[in-house]
């Protein structure tokens, strides 16, 4: 069984306001870089996932007939 791991992301961020309405975020460096990070990771589960998926979806070939075509094609 497969365990999942969430990774929690502790945010501190400053909120600068212009005429009265939030217009701005600023982060420190290092959450900014976590936050990268995570999306990063998020990006590459997206691919493999839709990988599987791609290779899910081709026909497949049963090694007992991969064997055989080399067979008939060796001699």
């Amino acid at each position: 069984m497969m365990s999942t791991t969430r990774q929690i992301i502790t945010l501190n961020p400053q909120m600068i306001e212009k005429d009265g309405k939030t217009e701005f975020v600023v982060l420190p460096y290092e959450e900014y870089q976590e936050i990268l990070e995570y999306i990063e990771n998020y990006l590459d589960l997206l691919e493999l996932k839709d990988s599987i998926v791609t290779v899910h979806d081709e026909a497949s070939t049963s090694i007992d007939d991969v064997i055989r075509e080399i067979e008939e094609n060796a001699g």
